[in-house]
């Protein structure tokens, strides 16, 4: 499996709040947020490892370039316009395979991602595997409608009727979803929600993934709530 991380944010939030770490860096149980995200990928198959990070996270960056990992690392350090426009940069690194994608303060825990990884990893049937949650905590949430059979159906901005599932900001994806990345680009889009919609527009199969529980750290206060969220999966 392939992975990457977007850390290309500015995460003027918690600067206005107090925190001192830049958002990749904010520590959760003791470690880094992102060597947190990183120790759980290399425990789930890991072949590489694709990170953005901005041009003013030379703190990240350095903390990055000091790991030594056993698998390739590309870094890209580039300041981008939208979350979107991360994934295309850090896209160009993958190798041949699935791949899976995530911010970086996209918190969950351990062992429901294991789960999700070899479920994906060992379905030949589906274009990707998008991570939902019925547990709603971020500030303007992506609603997702599925089947009967958890295949999506659509993306929605507003909440309907019956809906049950929320975007967890984990994507599986496999290589037709990189050529609809860069159509999108080439033709001005510019957030995930509407490359997700691209997806199901152009007629890709995508499972949607059940997560118990997953949470958003933009806030200071967020900190806590993921530090007992994950307390004791060590």
């Amino acid at each position: 499996m392939n992975y990457a991380i977007i850390a290309a944010g500015e995460g003027s939030r918690l600067v206005q709040e107090g925190v001192k770490y830049p958002k990749p860096l904010v520590r959760l149980d003791g470690v880094p947020m992102i060597g947190r995200l990183i120790d759980i990928f290399m425990s789930c198959n890991a072949e590489s490892l694709s990170v953005i990070v901005n041009e003013q996270m030379t703190e990240v960056r350095e903390y990055l370039e000091s790991l030594t990992l056993p698998v390739p690392l590309h870094l890209v350090v580039k300041s981008t316009p939208s979350s979107m426009h991360s994934f295309y940069e850090v896209s160009r690194h993958f190798d041949s395979g699935k791949f899976c994608l995530t911010t970086v303060d996209t918190i969950f825990r351990r062992d429901e991602f294991a789960r999700y990884i070899e479920a994906f990893e060992t379905d030949d049937t589906a274009d990707g595997y998008m991570a939902v949650t019925s547990f709603i905590d971020d500030e303007k949430p992506l609603y997702i409608d599925v089947d009967p059979s958890m295949m999506i159906t659509r993306f929605c901005d507003a909440p309907f009727d019956g809906v049950k599932y929320i975007s967890g900001g984990i994507y599986g994806l496999t290589a037709p979803a990189l050529d609809i990345l860069d159509r999108g680009i080439a033709a001005g889009m510019s957030r995930m929600r509407n490359y997700q919609r691209a997806l199901v527009d152009a007629g890709l199969k995508l499972r949607a993934w059940e997560f118990d529980k997953i949470v958003d750290v933009d806030h200071a206060g967020d900190i806590a709530t993921a530090e007992a969220f994950i307390a004791g999966e060590r």
